[in-house]
């Protein structure tokens, strides 16, 4: 494992964090300087301003995110994180992706670095499943517009499942990630957003709590999760 990743894990610093650690030479592995190519293997001491650090145990957290909250471990804004709504943790977990700060809903938080960049890449496709109340009442053209793709600055939206729950109330299911996919997928359809509310990510339902908290996976879960 690299130094920088064996630092996040250990709940340090995040990698860049880890990367200015070891560039200021505050960490040793086995009493020699660590480098930004340093590996770690079992067995070996690492230590970050002579105290031992070691791996923490791997963690999953799902979090119904409440509006007001940015996505985030810090803001220099002073405004609430998602990481200090699960700060009873000990092991030091980060969101998987972003939600708006106004956006609800699920929000799964880790320290497996490894599956967190899988799901957050756009090549894997995990399916987001997202309740849109939204201005005006949408008709039939523009849910089919929706569902079969919409022309945005950055390119054409892939298809998504669309389903009318209410009048001014719509649900979307993507398997991509723009930023503010959602808000401008609908407003390019003549419709803007007036609340968005994440209510599945990657087959997880936040169903059954309450905003602001939060419940582990499951084994299973975890174990559904991992496969490639």
């Amino acid at each position: 494992m690299r130094l920088n990743a064996y630092l996040a894990r250990a709940g340090v610093a995040s990698r860049r964090g880890s990367d200015d650690l070891i560039k200021a030479g505050r960490v040793r592995v086995n009493d020699l300087p660590g480098e930004l190519n340093t590996y770690v293997h079992s067995g070996d001491r690492v230590e970050v301003d002579g105290e031992e650090v070691t791996l923490q145990g791997l963690r999953y957290v799902l979090l119904n995110k409440p509006a007001g909250t940015v996505t985030t471990a810090r803001d220099p804004q002073g405004r609430p994180t998602v990481v200090q709504l699960v700060e009873d943790i000990p092991e030091r977990v980060v969101p998987v992706g972003r939600l708006d700060a106004d956006t609800t809903g699920a929000l799964l938080l880790t320290n497996d670095g490894p599956l967190a960049h899988r799901l957050a890449h756009p090549r894997y496709g995990v399916e987001k499943v997202y309740e849109v109340d939204v201005e005006g009442e949408p008709d039939d053209a523009a849910l089919e517009q929706l569902a079969a793709g919409v022309e945005l600055d950055d390119g054409l939206t892939a298809p998504a499942n669309v389903r009318r729950l209410g009048p001014a109330k719509l649900e979307l299911t993507l398997h991509e990630g723009r930023k503010h996919q959602v808000k401008r997928m609908c407003e390019a359809v003549g419709h803007a957003v007036r609340r968005l509310h994440r209510s599945r990510y990657a087959g997880l339902t936040v169903e059954g709590l309450e905003p602001g908290a939060w419940r582990e996976l499951e084994p299973s879960e975890v174990k559904r999760l991992s496969r490639p």
